[in-house]
C-alpha cells in the first residue's frame, strides 16, 4: 500500500513569532538588557526543550517501529485451532505418517517439526541424478494413479523408457502411527538390453536422533536402526531386491552411504558428490521387489475404489471407466501432493525497511503444484479444501485450522507459506518476502461454508476468534476510499515498468487493473470475497450462538445489488468494473538508457509509453474481475445485470471458448498482451480451472433459482461443464499431468505441471458437486 504522510512534515510558524517580525514594538519588548545573561538562558533553555522534543519525538518513532514489528512476529493470542499435540501420533496416529514431502518424487516423514524422512533417488547410466520433482528435467510423465490421503498410495513415473511404480501401505498399531512398508518396481518399456539403474533409499534426520546402519555380509544394508524425539526407537528394513516370481537377481551390488549434510535441502548434492561404480546394481529384464504388504495393498486398493464412487458416484452417472481413472488420479494427486511444513516466513512491515523471521510456525497443507510450487499457499489452499472436504472432512478441517494458527497479532496470515531450508531452496530470493500490507482472497471462507454445518462445536469455537481477527484486518488495512469499497493494497511500486502494475495480492496477478496506481482504486472482486466473508461469519456466529447482527449487517451492505451497482457498474461498458485512475492508451516500446562515458552502451529497456494521460474511470478490462458479483452470486437472480453478464460468458468474442471461460475477454485492448519483456499473459486469456469452477458453481445455483433467467443459466451451465471437463480430461490422456491453466485457442495444458492444485476440481464438476 501507500506511503502515507503524517502531519506536521513541512516547517510551521508559531502566529506569536510571526506577529513579532512584524511589529517592532515586540521586537523591543523582547530584547534583553545589555549585558544580561538572561538571553542567553533563554537560547539554551530553548534549545535543551527542542533537543529533548526531538529526543522524545525520535524515541516515539522508535517504540512504534518496535511495536508493529513485535506484533509483526507474534502469534495472535486465541487459542490455536490446532490444539497443541494434535498433530502427534497418540492424538492423530493415522496422519502421524505420509507422503508428506510432495517436493520429491517419492517420500516419507512424520509430521513433527524435527522429522525423520526417506525418500528415493534413481539414475540411469548416463543420465540425471533424479529425487526433487522439477519442472523440465525430462521425466515425461509421473504422478499418483491412487491415494487416499491415509492408508497407501500408487504412483507410476515415466523417465526415458524406465516406468518406476512406487507403492507405500501405512498399518496401524503402537504409540508412533503405526508401521509402514514400500515397494518400488521397475521396468523397461520397449525391446533391448536393460540399462544399468540404481535405485538409492535413504533415511535421515532433521537436526536430531540417531541413525545406526545394520550390515548383512559385511557389505549389503539390511536396516537401519535409528531413535528420534517424537517417534521413539524405530528400525527401516531393506529386502533384498528380486525379479519376476520372486527369484533373487543375481547381478545386484550394494553400497551404503552414512554422512552428515548441512539440511535436507542438500541430500541430492550429497548423494551427486558421492557416486561410485560400487554404489549401482542393475537388474536384469523386469524386477519387482518384494513386499510384505501385498494383500493389504490390494484390500486398500478396492476399499478406494468403492469410497470413490461412493463419494462422488461418477460410475452411477454413466462416466466412462477411463474418465473415472483420470477423476481418482487428479483427487489421488492432491492428496498425494500435501505437505508438513516447519519453520519461520521472511517478513518486511511497512514501516520498516529490514526484514525479520517470523514466528516458528507448522503447517499441514496441499500444494498447488509438486514441481513448481511445494509449499503453502493462502488463496489456493480454500480451493484445494473444496475438494479435500468432500473426501475427508476431518483432515480438511485439520489443514484449515494449521493455516488460522499462522495468524500473527494484527490478524494478518501470509499469503505464501515458505517454511523451511527445503521449501526456501525452491523459491527464488526476490519472492521469499512477505510483506505485511498484502492480502489474499479468504477462500479458506469459501471452504468452511462447505464444512460448517457437519464440523463439531468445539472446533468451530477454536475457529471462530481467528477467523474474526483475519476478517476484520482485511476489513481495516484493505478497505478502498468509500465506505463498502475496498482496495487490494500491494500493488506494483514501478508502474513504468509494466504494461500494467501487477495486484499479486489478488491473486490474479496481472489482471488488467487501473494503469496508474492510486488511492482512490474501488477493487469489485475484494468487494464480492468480503461479501462472502460477511456472510459466512455471520451464519457461523449464528451458529455458535454469537451475536450475528455486525456480519449480517455488513453482509446486506455488501449484497445490495443497487448500491454495487452505483459503485461497479460501468454503463459506458454495459459490465461490473474496477474504478481508478486508468488510461487505456498505454503500450510497451523500446527505449535506449542515456550512455555513460566511458562505459559499454547500456542495453534497450522495454518501457510503458502513455499516450492519453490517465484520469478516474472505470476500468475497461471484461473479464473474470467482472463476473465476480455472478460467481460468488451477489446478484439476484432476478437481477437485470444477469443478461449482460450471462451474454458475455457466451460470447465467443468475449469470454467463451470450447474449452472453458478465458480470463480476459477477446475485445479486450490487454488480451494476451504482455506485461513486461520477460513477463508473458498469465491472467489476460488463459483458461484457469478454479474461475471456471466458480463460475459452474454459480450458474447451477441461478438455473436452481426461480427468476426469469434460470433456462439461459442452464443451458449456459451445460455447455461450460461439458467444454471444461472434456478439455482437461483430453490434455491429461495426452500429457498424463493436469495443467495451471489451458490456453484459450486450443485447449493445450500451459504453466506448471503437474498443477493438482485447484484443476483437479474437475473432479468436483464431473460428479456435479457444488
Amino acid at each position: 500500500g501507500e506511503r502515507r504522510r503524517r502531519g506536521g512534515d513541512g516547517p510551521r510558524e508559531r502566529p506569536r513569532e510571526r506577529l513579532r517580525d512584524r511589529d517592532p514594538k515586540l521586537r523591543q519588548q523582547q530584547k534583553p538588557p545589555r549585558g544580561s545573561g538572561r538571553g542567553r538562558t533563554a537560547l539554551a533553555l530553548t534549545a535543551a526543550a527542542a533537543a529533548l522534543a526531538l529526543g522524545l519525538a525520535a524515541a516515539v518513532a522508535e517504540w512504534k517501529r518496535w511495536s508493529e514489528t513485535s506484533r509483526l512476529v507474534t502469534p495472535h493470542p486465541a487459542p490455536p485451532a490446532a490444539p497443541p499435540g494434535s498433530t502427534g501420533p497418540l492424538a492423530s496416529p493415522t496422519y502421524f505418517w505420509g507422503t508428506y514431502r510432495p517436493h520429491v518424487y517419492f517420500g516419507m516423514k512424520t509430521r513433527s517439526p524435527r522429522a525423520v524422512v526417506t525418500g528415493l533417488m534413481w539414475l540411469q547410466h548416463g543420465g540425471n541424478l533424479r529425487h526433487t520433482s522439477e519442472q523440465n528435467d525430462g521425466v515425461s510423465r509421473y504422478g499418483w494413479l491412487m491415494h487416499d490421503g491415509e492408508n497407501f498410495g500408487v504412483q507410476e513415473i515415466r523417465d526415458e523408457g524406465l516406468v518406476l511404480r512406487t507403492e507405500f501401505v501405512k498399518q496401524p498399531g503402537g504409540d508412533h502411527g503405526g508401521d509402514w512398508s514400500w515397494r518400488v518396481t521397475a521396468k523397461m518399456e520397449g525391446k533391448g538390453p536393460a540399462p544399468l539403474l540404481s535405485l538409492f533409499f535413504y533415511v535421515a534426520t532433521d537436526g536430531q536422533g540417531t541413525l545406526r546402519p545394520v550390515l548383512e555380509n559385511g557389505t549389503r544394508l539390511a536396516a537401519v536402526a535409528g531413535t528420534a524425539e517424537e517417534l521413539g526407537d524405530f528400525t527401516l528394513t531393506f529386502l533384498p531386491p528380486t525379479g519376476e516370481g520372486g527369484e533373487g537377481t543375481k547381478y545386484a551390488s550394494y553400497n551404503f552411504l552414512a554422512a552428515e549434510v548441512p539440511g535436507l535441502h542438500r541430500l541430492t548434492d550429497l548423494v551427486r558428490q558421492s557416486l561410485r561404480e560400487s554404489s549401482v546394481f542393475s537388474p536384469p529384464g523386469r524386477p519387482r521387489r518384494r513386499f510384505f504388504g501385498v494383500a493389504a495393498l490390494a484390500r486398500h486398493t478396492a476399499a478406494f475404489e468403492q469410497r470413490f464412487e461412493d463419494t462422488f458416484g461418477l460410475g452411477a452417472r454413466g462416466v466412462s471407466l477411463p474418465q473415472r481413472h483420470f477423476a481418482q488420479a487428479a483427487l489421488s494427486e492432491m492428496l498425494g501432493g500435501i505437505g508438513f511444513f516447519h519453520g519461520r516466513s521472511l517478513l518486511r512491515s511497512e514501516r520498516r525497511e529490514e526484514p525479520v523471521p517470523g514466528a516458528e510456525s507448522m503447517l499441514f497443507t496441499a500444494v498447488p503444484s509438486r514441481s513448481c510450487f511445494p509449499r503453502g499457499f493462502l488463496w489456493d489452499e480454500g480451493f484445494h479444501l473444496l475438494l479435500l472436504g468432500r473426501w475427508d472432512p476431518a483432515l480438511a478441517r485439520d489443514i484449515l485450522a494449521h493455516w488460522l494458527d499462522l495468524l500473527n497479532a494484527d490478524g494478518w496470515i501470509p499469503r505464501e507459506q515458505i517454511l523451511g531450508e527445503e521449501a526456501r531452496a525452491r523459491v527464488p530470493p526476490e519472492f521469499v518476502l512477505q510483506h505485511s500490507e498484502t492480502a489474499n482472497p479468504p477462500t479458506l471462507l469459501l471452504a468452511l461454508e462447505r464444512l460448517l454445518p457437519d464440523a463439531p462445536l468445539p472446533y468451530l469455537r477454536r475457529l471462530f476468534p481467528r477467523l474474526r481477527a483475519w476478517f476484520e484486518w482485511l476489513n481495516r488495512t484493505q478497505a478502498g476510499p468509500e465506505p463498502f469499497t475496498f482496495r487490494w493494497r500491494g500493488r506494483d511500486t514501478d508502474p513504468e515498468r509494466f504494461l500494467n502494475p501487477k495486484t499479486l495480492s489478488s491473486g490474479l496477478d496481472d489482471y488488467p487493473r487501473a494503469s496508474h496506481p492510486s488511492a482512490q482504486e474501488r477493487h469489485l472482486d475484494l468487494r464480492c470475497w468480503m461479501a462472502l466473508g460477511a456472510r459466512v461469519l455471520a451464519v457461523l456466529a449464528e451458529h455458535l450462538g454469537e451475536s450475528p447482527a455486525p456480519y449480517r449487517s455488513m453482509a446486506a451492505a455488501l449484497s445490495d445489488n443497487d448500491l454495487l451497482d452505483r459503485l461497479h457498474w460501468a454503463p459506458e461498458l454495459g459490465t461490473f468494473a474496477d474504478f481508478g485512475n486508468h488510461s487505456a492508451a498505454v503500450a510497451l516500446r523500446w527505449h535506449r538508457p542515456a550512455p555513460v562515458p566511458g562505459r559499454p552502451p547500456p542495453a534497450p529497456q522495454l518501457r510503458r509509453e502513455v499516450r492519453e494521460a490517465p484520469r478516474p474511470q472505470f476500468v475497461g478490462a471484461l473479464g473474470y474481475v467482472s463476473l465476480f458479483p455472478l460467481l460468488l452470486q451477489l446478484l439476484q437472480a432476478d437481477s437485470p445485470r444477469l443478461p449482460a453478464l450471462l451474454g458475455s460468458m457466451r460470447s465467443e468474442k468475449q469470454l467463451w471458448t470450447p474449452f472453458g471461460l478465458r480470463s480476459l475477454a477477446r475485445d479486450s485492448p490487454l488480451y494476451l498482451r504482455r506485461n513486461t519483456e520477460h513477463d508473458p499473459p498469465y491472467w489476460r486469456g488463459s483458461v484457469w480451472v478454479n474461475i471456471n469452477f466458480l463460475a459452474l458453481r454459480a450458474l447451477h445455483g441461478y438455473a436452481q433459482a426461480a427468476g426469469p433467467h434460470r433456462e439461459r443459466a442452464a443451458q449456459l451451465y451445460r455447455e461450460l461443464r461439458h467444454n471444461l471437463v472434456a478439455n482437461v480430461f483430453r490434455q491429461y490422456e495426452a500429457t498424463g499431468f493436469l495443467w495451471e491453466h489451458y490456453r484459450d485457442s486450443d485447449g493445450a495444458g500451459q504453466g506448471c505441471h503437474p498443477f493438482a492444485g485447484w484443476s483437479a476440481l474437475v473432479v468436483l464438476a464431473m460428479a456435479e458437486d457444488y
